[in-house]
Parts: C-alpha cells; structure tokens; sequence
C-alpha cells in the first residue's frame, strides 16, 4: 500500500523531479515486490532446469537405443562402420549432369549406374516407399527407395535402422520424379557410419551460442554454409602464402613450446616437459625466433603459426589464434662507379 501511495504521489510531480526521485527510491520499489520476483526466478530456474534434465535424458535414451541397433546389425553379420565405399559421383555433379532429365524421367542406360555417399538429413517412409534425403560436402541429392527394388530384405533395414544423422552409400539409376525432384532410384545400401546422437532441430539449428562454437562440427552438421567460413578462410591463408612467396620470403616453422615466453606482453600457458624435468611455455609471439633465422642468414621469412594467450575469452576473442608475421632483413643496395 505505501508503495502504491508512493506511486500516485510520483505521477502528480512534473517529469524532471521524477527522474530524481525514482532514482533515489528505486531500492524501496524492489524491496516492495522483491518477495514475488524470487518466486517467478525460482520457478523459471526449476523450469529451465527440468527442461535440461529432459533434454538430457532424452538423448541418453536416443543414444541407449542406437547402440542397440548397432548390435543388431552385428548380429545379423552387417558391420555399421564400413571400412571402404568406392562413389563415383557426388551430390552436386549429379545435379548438374542429369539436370536435362524431364519431370518422371527415368534414365535407363547402363552407363547411369551411379554411387553416392553422404548423411542422411531428412527420411519420409509411406508404406513401401520411402525419401530419403542425402548430404555430402557439395550439396544435396534426394534417394528414392521403393520396396519391390532394393535387394533381399534391405528396405526393412532401412525402415528400421536407418536414422538421421546416419552416413550411406547407395548405389542406383537417376530419376526425376514428378514433382521435379531429382533422386537417385535406390538398388542397395550399406550404413557406413551409424549416428549415436541425433542432429539438432531441422529449421532452428544450432541455437545455444556456447555450443555453436564448443562444437563446431554439430553446427556444421545443421548449418552447411557455416563450413564456407572454413573454405573461405583456407582460400585467403592459401593467397596469403602465394602472395608472400612471390615476394621472395620463405615459410618457416619455429617451436611452439618455448623455454622462456617473450616477443610479447601476454600471460602464457604454462606446461611441464617430463623428460627434461622443468616447465615450459606455449608461444605468446613467434617474433623471437624469425629474428634468430634472420641472424643465422636467412634474409626474408615468414610464419604462419599458432599463437597462445592466457588471458581474455569471448566469442570474439580466443586464446588460440593464428598470426602471420613477416621478418626481413634491410639490405643496402652498393652501386660502385668508375672513376
């Protein structure tokens, strides 16, 4: 009640006093419903907790009946970890070579035996036909599996032990179906590598932005084009080199364990060498040594290395990076005349 009186009193005052006032009493309102909003915190920390205690049992019991699908499969003498798949083709070369193929078009030749391989990313199954969808590292292809096709009992195991996030090989004809899909028209399949775990949602991804990059490979999984940062990446480091070198500098490497950090003012990591009974210290800067190159001779050099810093740690700021750092020595062209 002495908070609402305190409220009507605020709102008759004009503006600037009160900015003031609620400033100066801003405690007393907390005070006044402090008791409520422990309750609502306390019932959204339980909440949230049951939610990950669900999630967590949850995928334990995904994972506690994968693996018994992966001991079916040995019992029945199919091994869920393939050692060798020969593909001849990937996901984006069929696309592009059979994309002459019309609506309900099926390619009969026998040169258009095809093999693929790649995840599985979505599987619909209607009675004795199933889609499957198909992910390798260039794109997409969807697989048409009919029952009266695959061979023996294969479409029971693929409606049975197949999963999302399980690695085929498939091998069949192509097939445009009359939607427009094009499909590879399934006629035997091996698991490769069977998945434990499931994959995250289809359409939300990798949405915990803590584990997005603790686990770069699951994010990568349920988003494709977060692995063209890795391929962009890897194209600029390889321009990098081509440019440096053109310039007549050599790539070098110098030790990364080092007996004293120096070249820079960071806190190192700290790791102890068993062998020679003393610790030991990640790089902080990879100048120190390019300079003892250049005394030993070299004249133009180049590193591109890993650099450690203990210190700091945030989504833009990581205390592994990469470095590059170019060390040369000046030298004085001599031009001698005659007199």
């Amino acid at each position: 009640m002495e908070a609402l009186k305190l409220w009507s009193t605020l709102s008759s005052l004009p503006i600037s006093f009160r900015h003031v006032i609620r400033r100066r009493t801003s405690l007393t309102f907390v005070r006044c419903r402090s008791s409520t909003s422990i309750t609502v915190s306390a019932g959204t920390r339980n909440r949230r907790a049951s939610s990950s205690s669900t999630s967590t049992s949850d995928r334990e019991a995904v994972r506690a009946l994968r693996i018994k699908k992966v001991e079916e499969l040995r019992s029945k003498g199919l091994e869920p970890y393939a050692y060798k798949w020969d593909r001849t083709h990937s996901a984006n070369q069929l696309q592009e070579i059979y994309r002459h193929l019309a609506n309900g078009e099926e390619s009969n030749s026998e040169n258009d035996h095809v093999s693929v391989a790649g995840r599985v990313v979505a599987r619909r199954a209607f009675g004795k036909l199933a889609f499957l969808t198909l992910r390798d590292d260039s794109g997409t292809i969807q697989l048409y599996c009919e029952k009266e096709r695959l061979l023996s009992d294969q479409f029971d195991q693929l409606k049975v032990f197949v999963d999302i996030g399980d690695i085929l090989g498939v091998s069949g004809s192509m097939k445009r179906t009359e939607k427009g899909e094009l499909s590879v028209l399934v006629n035997s399949f091996v698991i490769l590598t069977k998945s434990l775990l499931p994959l995250p949602d289809k359409y939300h991804g990798l949405t915990d932005v803590d584990k997005r990059y603790r686990q770069r490979y699951v994010d990568m999984i349920s988003k494709p084009e977060v692995a063209d940062v890795f391929r962009k990446r890897a194209k600029i480091v390889s321009e990098i080199r081509k440019t440096v070198e053109s310039l007549g500098f050599v790539e070098v490497e110098t030790p990364v364990l080092q007996g004293a950090a120096g070249g820079a003012e960071a806190r190192p990591f700290v790791t102890y060498h068993n062998s020679l009974g003393r610790d030991l210290y990640l790089r902080i800067a990879t100048e120190l040594h390019l300079k003892r190159m250049l005394i030993g001779g070299f004249e133009k050099i180049y590193e591109i290395g890993r650099i450690f810093r203990n210190e700091g740690l945030s989504t833009r700021h990581n205390p592994e990076f990469t470095t590059i750092e170019l060390d040369f020595r000046c030298m004085k062209r001599i031009q001698t005349t005659k007199a």
